[in-house]
This record gives structure tokens, C-alpha cells and sequence, in this order.
């Protein structure tokens, strides 16, 4: 019988030693980093709230108890009974039973009503009916994306359930090693913005942090071919955390799959969605310029069903010696800063994604609080000397200054944006400065994958910040809904039809001006005067938004008119850029961040910055804490201990 085996046997005698008699457990199996109890008595465990609770504590892992399959209740008649127990205003859109693990997943506009205080409404749904409620969100604007993720997670349940268990049994294998070490080779994003891509490993452990691509610079990828990170075959990696959803770090994920890999990809649920709504976005932009694309779609799917979402804040095994946190990095939907924390107490690394500290109208500011970080890789993408960025407020007033003269000249305001998160930042600024009459009403035009990105954000309001999302779940007041708000789904004749009508305001991806939308509406509406062409987010090194930003007046089309030859045109529009609501710390706030971390870290990265900001920040965080501090270049490798 295998370690593994014995393990759960073990388990399951001590989980029977701790129940009360009158409740029976059948088995015990691992479901990835879960420890999943089957019984025939699921009502009598969820007449005592505390037991799972208590066990998990015990046990030190975590919990979720499933019914056997032959003690559940008729489908039809459980239907009845959820929908008596709960309140009519959460609103339950669908109720879906699934036999094989006696799960129900009840999709309801408002989800904490099915909820409960404390979980009372989900204990007393399993009183009822024996089966174990799952809740999830019915999205307020209908997301394709999140339908399409939900239903392909449903249709491949089973096989999700193999590989999960798979993945458990690797979590929780014995230990091979009594070395003890912990190194970090750094894959991409070292003295430049993108790529991002790390290994850390143990002698027993190899884990790949993000997995990116380089705007502006396709043929640049991470070092994945190196033997600490695929050298060996993709199946040497335990498993990979993916921070966000941004291409600069998620891009290549479902490469992985194409090179061989069948592990766990650790992420939250919004940064699984986003990933496959942007990855898919990617594979269509390359055919659109005529690029063979990295992989295929299927290697999009194959990386959705292998996600693990976690929740800000849980501590789950990945695998033997290392247990992974993920906390709210303040950056886009669902982005997360990567806590490591490696043995039994031997050492913690924290790995920052992109970060911003300070709260945004989105977003809470980024979590600095750990038991421990020895080890600190954090991006320095506004890491140089004098890379200040403008106050939230005198942005916003620049912004409305900016919209107002160009609507009193009859223009138009152009924001190219990213689809996620500055658009959302930008829809609420207008929104706001729309009902409080700072700016005129108009049409706000959203192009690209704004709206699909928008609705996912909807999806997941938990993860916007404290009183944005009070206002959407107590309030009922949804800014993303206003009625200014319009979805371009007409293509090129509606942006033709919005370039002859009046003052309007358009967000439009590419956010860097490397392709999408935004080169159609540089068409339609560059060559005009009365245009401004209004940067809000960073333009990297290479990008043809940093080459308008810095005065050219000449715009490549490639083919984007269908002739199948290169053209341009002359930009005319005026441009501003305004700074101060970029996802990333500026250089004060990366400070901040460390300055107040307690206790603070021995050793601190600068990465995903320029040469200059890197170094600019390694040297400051040096002088000023006293720290060592390092600005790796790309395949270096670090050892601690």
C-alpha cells in the first residue's frame, strides 16, 4: 500500500475517533490541497456547525464533506426544499445536482442571502436535502465568458475529479530529501517590463510563477527551455501560480500544456476567467496579423480545467514542504501577491506580481502584512528616481479638464485602455463626474473586451474594494450599469456612425496601441483636430503607444483596412497623457510597501522594471532599510539557506 494510502486510512480512523458515533464516514480522499469526507449522515454534520471547522483545525488541512450518492434526496423533490429554505430575494437563477458527488450548485443574483450569516442558510440546505451546496454569483451583465467557463467545468467534472485527485496524491506524498535549500531563478522580467516567469524549488519542489509575454516584442519569451525550469521535461514542475491575468504574466500559461504539462495552476477565480478571456484574445489577435500563434485554443481549456482557485487569504498545501497564501495585491481583478512558506518554518518568499499599495476606486491597496518574508521579489515597473505619479485627485481633475475642453470643441475623447482594470477605473471616474455634473452627459462608447471584462468584474464584486462593492451588494447601485455605458458590438460601421455623431467619449482596447480596436477609431478619428488621443496607463519601451506618447505623428495600419498591405496615417488629434491611474505602485508607494511591512524582509528582488528603475529601486531600498537588496538580470539563480 502506498504512503499515500496509508495516509488517508490514518486520516480517516482519526476523523472517526472525533465524530460523535451516531455519524458515519465511508471515505476519506484527496481532491488536490482538499480533504474531501464522504458520509451518509451529511445532515447530522451540518446540524453541528463547528465539527468541519474543529477537524480542519486538528487535521491541518482542508475540509469539504460530500454525501454518498445512495442518501440523497430526489433532485425534483431537494429543488423544492432549496427553494423554500431560501429567501426569495437572493434571487436563484439555476439549481444544477450532480450525483457523483453529491454537490448542488445554486447560481443566484445575490449569493450571500443563500449563504447565511456564518453559513446558517448553507447548513440548514443541507439539513434539508443531504446534499452540499455550492453558491456562485448570476452575473448582473451576462458574461460569455464566465457562462462558457462554468459550463465547460461541468462538462468535464469527471475528469476534473481525476485529475484533482492526481494532483492531491502529489501534494501529499512523502518527502524524498533531507536536504534543505530554497533557490530562485528568475525566467524573465529582469531589467525589462514582461515576461514575467520564475522558479522556485526545493530539493523537493519546483514551482513556475507567471508565465508571460513582452508587449511589443513577441518573440521574446520566458527561459522556459533552461533545465531549472523545462529542461526536464514540463511534468518536473509540482505546479504554477499565476498572480494575474495580465498577458505579461499569463500568456504562455497554456503553452505549459502544449509542452507536456498536466499540474495544478494556482490562481483566484476571477484571474482564471480573465486568463481565459485574454489568452483566447491573444491567439485571435496573432491570426489577425498574420502570426502563428504559441498554441492552440485547446491548450486554453486544458489550462482552465487544471485551475485550482484559491481565496485571498487561505493557506493551502501545493505540495510536501511548501504552502502557498495568496493576498490582495490592489492591482486588477483578482491580482495577488504569492506568499511562499517553505518547510516547517525553514524560510518564506513572498512574490509581489504587480502591485499597487495605495486603495483605488477599485481596488483595496495591496496586503504587506506576513507572519514572515525572508525573501521579497518585487516589481519595479515605477521603480526609477523620479517615476512620482500624479495624486488620484489632480488626475481625476485633469481628466474631467481634458474632457471638457474637447466636448466644448465639439470632439471626442480617446482613452485607449486596458480591458482590465484601467477601464473599469475609468468607467467610474466618468460615471461619477457625469452625475455630479463636473463633466457634460454623453455617449461612453466601450470597445473590444471591455464589456465582457466589465461583466466579469460584476461577477465577482467581492474582490472591488470595500465601499464600491457595499454599494453594489446592500445599495443596489451598480456604476457599471449606468445608462451612459454603450457596448460597440457593430464593428467598424458603428464606429463609423459614432465618428460622425457628437461629442463622445470612447475606451478602446489595445491599451498599448498594439493592435485591436483602438487602430480602427485611430482611423476614424486621428486625423481629426478636435480629437484628443488621452493616455491613462503605461506605454512599454517598443510599444506604438509610447512612440505617439513621445511626438510620432505617423501611425503603421498594417492591414487592419482588409487591403492585405501596409498603410498609415497622419494623427492630427491632440494627445495627452494623464498619469495617476496606472494598476502599479509608483516609487513612493513600492517604498511604502516595504518600509512598512513588519517584520520586513532580509533580501528584496527588484524586477519587472527597466534597467534604470530596477536598479534606481534596489539602491534606495538599500541605503533606506538597510536590506540586501538585488537587480537580477534574466537566468540568474539565487540560493537562501
Amino acid at each position: 500500500m502506498s504512503t499515500v494510502e496509508n495516509q488517508l486510512d490514518e486520516l480517516k480512523a482519526e476523523i472517526v475517533s472525533e465524530v460523535p458515533d451516531d455519524i458515519s464516514i465511508s471515505d476519506v480522499q484527496y481532491e488536490g490541497p482538499e480533504l474531501v469526507v464522504y458520509t451518509r449522515d451529511p445532515k447530522k454534520f451540518a446540524q453541528n456547525g463547528d465539527l468541519i471547522r474543529q477537524l480542519a483545525s486538528q487535521l491541518r488541512k482542508r475540509i469539504t464533506v460530500r454525501p454518498d450518492p445512495d442518501v440523497l434526496s430526489v433532485p425534483d423533490k431537494a429543488r423544492e426544499q432549496i427553494m423554500d429554505v431560501t429567501p426569495e430575494e437572493a434571487g436563484i437563477t439555476d439549481l444544477d445536482f450532480h450525483a457523483d458527488t453529491g454537490e448542488v450548485v445554486i447560481e443566484a443574483e445575490k449569493p450571500g442571502m443563500v449563504i447565511g450569516r456564518h453559513g446558517s442558510t448553507l447548513r440548514e440546505i443541507t439539513q434539508k436535502v443531504g446534499w452540499t451546496p455550492e453558491v456562485v454569483r448570476t452575473p448582473p451583465i451576462e458574461s460569455s465568458t464566465v457562462s462558457n467557463v462554468r459550463n465547460f467545468l461541468k462538462q468535464e467534472r469527471d475528469e476534473r475529479r481525476d485529475i484533482l485527485e492526481r494532483i492531491g496524491r502529489q501534494i501529499h506524498r512523502e518527502e524524498m530529501s533531507d536536504d534543505e535549500w530554497v533557490r530562485i531563478t528568475t525566467l524573465g522580467c529582469c531589467r525589462e517590463v514582461g515576461r514575467a516567469s520564475f522558479i522556485l524549488s526545493t530539493p523537493e519542489t519546483r514551482v513556475l510563477i507567471d508565465c508571460g509575454d513582452k508587449p511589443g516584442a513577441e518573440d521574446e519569451v520566458p527561459y522556459l527551455q533552461v533545465p531549472e525550469a523545462l529542461g526536464s521535461g514540463a511534468n518536473s514542475l509540482d505546479a504554477v501560480v499565476l498572480t494575474h491575468a495580465h498577458l505579461d504574466h499569463s500568456a504562455l500559461i497554456p503553452l505549459l500544456f502544449k509542452y507536456g504539462y498536466d499540474g495544478p495552476i494556482y490562481c483566484t477565480e476571477p484571474t482564471r476567467d480573465l486568463m481565459g478571456l485574454l489568452t483566447l484574445d491573444y491567439l485571435d489577435v496573432a491570426a489577425k496579423e498574420g502570426r502563428a500563434p504559441p498554441y492552440e485554443s485547446e491548450m486554453v481549456r486544458e489550462a482552465i480545467k487544471h485551475c485550482i482557485p484559491l481565496e485571498y487569504g487561505d493557506v493551502t498545501d501545493i505540495s510536501p514542504d511548501i504552502k502557498l497564501t495568496l493576498h490582495n495585491a490592489g492591482h486588477i481583478l483578482g491580482s495577488s501577491i504569492a506568499h511562499f512558506h517553505v518547510g516547517d518554518g525553514l524560510y518564506n518568499v513572498a512574490f509581489s506580481g504587480d502591485i499597487h499599495y495605495e486603495d483605488t476606486r477599485l481596488f483595496n491597496g495591496a496586503v504587506n502584512e506576513f507572519p514572515r518574508v525572508e525573501t521579497l521579489v518585487l516589481e519595479s515597473t515605477y521603480g526609477g528616481r523620479n517615476d512620482y505619479q500624479t495624486d488620484q485627485e489632480d488626475s481625476e481633475r485633469k481628466l474631467k479638464d481634458v474632457i471638457n475642453e474637447t466636448y466644448d470643441e465639439g470632439g471626442k475623447i480617446l482613452i485607449p485602455a486596458f480591458a482590465v482594470g484601467r477601464s473599469q477605473e475609468m468607467m467610474l471616474v466618468i460615471e461619477e463626474a457625469m452625475r455630479s455634473g463636473d463633466i457634460p452627459e454623453m455617449p461612453v462608447h466601450l470597445d473590444g473586451m471591455i464589456w465582457e471584462a466589465t461583466a466579469i468584474h460584476t461577477t465577482y464584486p467581492e474582490y472591488l474594494r470595500d465601499d464600491l462593492r457595499d454599494r453594489i451588494f446592500h445599495e443596489d447601485e451598480n456604476p457599471f450599469l449606468a445608462d451612459q455605458f454603450n457596448h460597440i458590438d457593430g464593428g467598424d460601421e458603428e464606429r463609423q456612425e459614432v465618428a460622425d455623431g457628437g461629442p463622445a467619449i470612447i475606451l478602446s482596447t489595445s491599451g498599448m496601441v498594439t493592435g485591436g480596436p483602438i487602430m480602427s477609431w485611430l482611423e476614424h478619428l486621428g486625423p481629426d483636430p478636435d480629437t484628443t488621443l488621452t493616455f491613462v496607463g503605461y506605454q512599454a519601451q517598443g510599444t506604438l503607444g509610447r512612440r505617439i506618447q513621445k511626438g510620432q505623428d505617423k501611425v503603421p495600419l498594417g492591414n487592419s483596412r482588409g487591403r492585405g498591405r501596409s498603410d498609415s496615417l497622419t494623427l492630427n488629434c491632440n494627445v495627452e497623457t494623464v498619469d495617476g491611474f496606472s494598476g502599479h505602485a509608483d516609487r513612493q508607494g513600492l517604498e511604502n510597501f516595504v518600509k512598512t511591512m513588519n517584520p520586513r524582509p532580509e533580501k528584496v528582488l527588484c524586477v519587472h522594471g527597466d534597467e534604470q528603475s530596477t536598479q534606481d529601486l534596489s539602491s534606495a531600498l538599500y541605503h533606506e532599510f538597510n536590506m540586501r537588496t538585488f537587480a537580477p538580470k534574466n537566468l540568474e539563480t539565487f540560493r537562501f539557506l
